[in-house]
């Protein structure tokens, strides 16, 4: 029998972003104020886990959640880029309602096919990606539990490719 290892995908708390860039991976997007509480009480409730394996994306706001817990647990956090946001040919755009890069036509070309972004990285790479970064947190981790800290659309992705 294998021992049971976990493996927590976790978003990243809110960021402050009042223009409402899609800010990808773009630097300096840091986490707001609620966002901080966000990583504060996730750390909290994790780390009554079996925790002994921490890893984040490079961009900032995912270091600055997993903080919390780092410091907890005194863990060191490996940095992943393989659990960095996905690629995306709109970030430092808004893409809102009205004056968004979504009502651009020049832009029109990119939303042909929602299920191949062709304004981005495709799907299949992103949970190619997440998926190795998952099998090695669960091979450092074995017998216990790890946390990753990624993004929005990479978690959604490798949950979907798992789910499968």
């Amino acid at each position: 029998m294998s021992e049971r290892t976990i493996v927590h995908l976790m978003r990243h708390g809110e960021v402050h972003n009042p223009d409402g860039v899609l800010y990808g991976r773009l630097p300096e997007f840091m986490l707001s104020r609620l966002g901080e509480e966000m990583a504060v009480a996730a750390a909290e409730f994790l780390s009554k886990n079996e925790i002994v394996h921490l890893v984040a994306s490079p961009l900032e706001r995912a270091q600055q959640t997993v903080a919390p817990l780092a410091k907890i647990l005194e863990a060191p956090v490996t940095t992943d880029d393989r659990v960095i946001e996905a690629d995306n040919l709109f970030e430092g755009k808004t893409v809102g309602v009205g004056a968004g890069a979504f009502s651009n036509p020049k832009n029109w070309w990119m939303l042909r096919n929602p299920f191949r972004p062709s304004w981005g990285e495709p799907y299949k790479d992103i949970a190619a990606r997440m998926q190795a970064a998952v099998a090695d947190a669960r091979e450092a981790a074995r017998g216990h539990e790890a946390v990753i800290v990624s993004h929005q659309l990479p978690v959604w992705i490798a949950r979907q490719a798992y789910e499968k």
